[in-house]
């Protein structure tokens, strides 16, 4: 039982979950009401093969960045630690490359058609990005926190990309095909920046172990008060994106959805906005990570909002 809880811990589990919610409500919520009447026989089947496809890509990410910061996590996080504590270190890249190789499998086994076989290749760079990130973009400047950002991001693209094929893509004509590229596009963006902002907060929180072992992150680099300042940039960022989007609910007359993204979305991101200009050491940006991922995870429910 106890490796059972280290995998889970391992795998990242609440983050496979906010990556298998956003990938549901994107075929619930988003895809199937634009689609209605047109979707594909086997679209549901494709789809699980996916949504398998972005869960164990992602869990080999997890395992393969635990294989390599074990020295970084004794001093950031040793409560946490399950690589050559729970699991062994031969293990654990057993797991990444048994959780990769099925994941590319599924990858294959969801494509609708040979038009869109580049998948599979664009699925492997994914992996491919998340090892260079564990073995070396993870200590450098600004270069890891965009790549991982990008990843999460990566996730609603392919999404719409498993959906459409090139030549529909380069036509571009149809009304649907229209509001289904937006929505996917607003979400990839509120996922890039959401995660980016909350990367640059994880980093000030483990500045000290980072330091130890030569790290080059930002806060390490320029300092608490210059990464505060980038931090707030990219949440301001943010809030305009969310603006925009509020915008785009009223011209539709979506007023619940309007209400709900004020209440849950806007005025959190303006308190946390606040409480960052206020943070000055490690655990006050650990606290603001976890309410940034609060915010993540109303993003990703407002998606009910376009079922309807």
């Amino acid at each position: 039982m106890n490796r059972l809880r280290g995998i889970f811990r391992l795998i990242r589990l609440p983050n496979l979950l906010f990556i298998g919610l956003t990938q549901c409500m994107l075929q619930a919520c988003i895809y199937t009401p634009i689609y209605q009447g047109l979707i594909p026989i086997n679209d549901t089947i494709q789809f699980y093969y996916l949504l398998a496809a972005s869960l164990l890509i992602a869990a080999g990410g997890y395992i393969i960045n635990d294989y390599f910061d074990v020295a970084i996590d004794e001093i950031n996080r040793p409560a946490k630690l399950v690589v050559g504590k729970i699991i062994s270190r031969r293990w654990a890249m057993i797991l990444h490359f048994l959780c990769s190789s099925i994941g590319l499998f599924f990858t294959f086994c969801s494509i609708r058609s040979s038009y869109q076989f580049y998948l599979v290749p664009l699925n492997l760079l994914a992996i491919l990005m998340l090892w260079f990130y564990s073995v070396r973009f993870k200590k450098s400047f600004l270069l890891g926190n965009l790549m991982i950002s990008l990843l999460v991001a990566w996730t609603i693209v392919i999404f719409f990309l498993s959906k459409i094929t090139p030549i529909e893509l380069v036509k571009g004509e149809e009304v649907r095909q229209a509001r289904f590229y937006q929505l996917c596009s607003l979400y990839a963006g509120f996922a890039f920046l959401s995660t980016m902002a909350r990367e640059l907060m994880k980093d000030v929180e483990d500045r000290e172990g980072d330091r130890r072992h030569g790290c080059k992150t930002l806060p390490i680099v320029w300092g608490i008060p210059i990464a505060r300042f980038v931090i707030l940039l990219w949440l301001v960022l943010l809030l305009v994106l969310l603006l925009v989007v509020m915008i785009y609910l009223l011209q539709f007359k979506m007023r619940i959805a309007f209400l709900y993204a004020t209440v849950m979305l806007v005025f959190p991101l303006i308190i946390l906005i606040r409480k960052t200009t206020m943070a000055n050491h490690e655990k006050d940006f650990g606290l603001l990570s976890k309410r940034m991922r609060w915010i993540l995870l109303a993003g990703i429910v407002s998606m009910i909002f376009f079922y309807f």
